[in-house]
């Protein structure tokens, strides 16, 4: 619990409002570490969540005020990770609904870079990046359509993993294109974020597209017909015409 308790006292001291959407409140933080069974895998560990991804307890945004509601559960992913011990410290910032790379798309604030904050984090998933590599927290969640959790996790010297599309289920995430969103996660060592994978990992069946992370059986070679290239080059002729000629 005291490694909890410092982690509150970090984002304090760190006075970076503009990573957060909301937070915790630390009461109720310091409770759920409490009853934490020491012998999980995760226990102790801290962590902060995009808010394009539900937490029970904290309204999701996705970086827009008009669109908030309040979840009535944890997001697959989220809950997976707390059944393993890790404790939600709140909810970051995001170029809004997950459409920018470059983490200055919302009306919470732009998220300056971890190491210079006259330069940009990264989107959209900015404010997890920047909360770990801040060291305010040991891991965070963000999502990757096409570039926003492996982008700010480069421009913040940190570790990006973006798991297989169906791996981790995507139940509870606002949706920026479901065939292609995935969860992923920041941390400060590969071991650390391969680990948070895994423990996310496994068919939801309220995810249609989430699977088993067990590798299928190659399929039996098939016996095929003997290459035989042609090389035939067909141009068109100044008439109009085509003719064939080798190159």
């Amino acid at each position: 619990m005291n490694r909890v308790a410092a982690a509150l006292d970090r984002i304090e001291a760190a006075d970076r409002p503009e990573i957060w959407t909301s937070l915790r409140d630390r009461a109720s933080v310091l409770a759920e570490a409490a009853a934490v069974d020491p012998a999980l895998p995760l226990a102790g560990l801290v962590f902060a969540v995009k808010d394009n991804i539900d937490v029970y307890g904290l309204p999701t945004t996705a970086g827009a005020a008009s669109y908030a509601y309040q979840p009535d559960a944890d997001a697959t992913a989220v809950a997976r990770l707390r059944a393993a011990g890790a404790i939600v410290l709140g909810k970051t910032n995001l170029d809004q609904f997950a459409t920018g790379l470059v983490g200055t798309r919302s009306p919470y604030g732009a998220v300056r870079n971890a190491w210079d904050p006259a330069r940009i984090s990264g989107g959209s998933s900015s404010g997890s990046a920047v909360a770990v590599a801040l060291g305010l927290v040991d891991f965070a969640l963000g999502t990757d359509t096409a570039g926003s959790g492996r982008v700010p996790a480069a421009l913040n010297g940190i570790v990006g993993v973006k798991p297989t599309k169906g791996l981790v289920p995507v139940t509870g995430v606002v949706p920026a294109c479901y065939s292609l969103d995935c969860v992923t996660v920041f941390a400060r060592d590969l071991t650390l974020g391969r680990t948070v994978a895994e423990l996310m990992e496994g068919v939801d069946p309220a995810d249609p597209l989430s699977r088993s992370g067990e590798t299928a059986p190659a399929a039996p070679a098939r016996p095929g017909l003997p290459f035989r290239p042609l090389l035939i080059w067909r141009i068109l002729r100044p008439g109009g015409g085509r003719r064939s000629r080798p190159p």
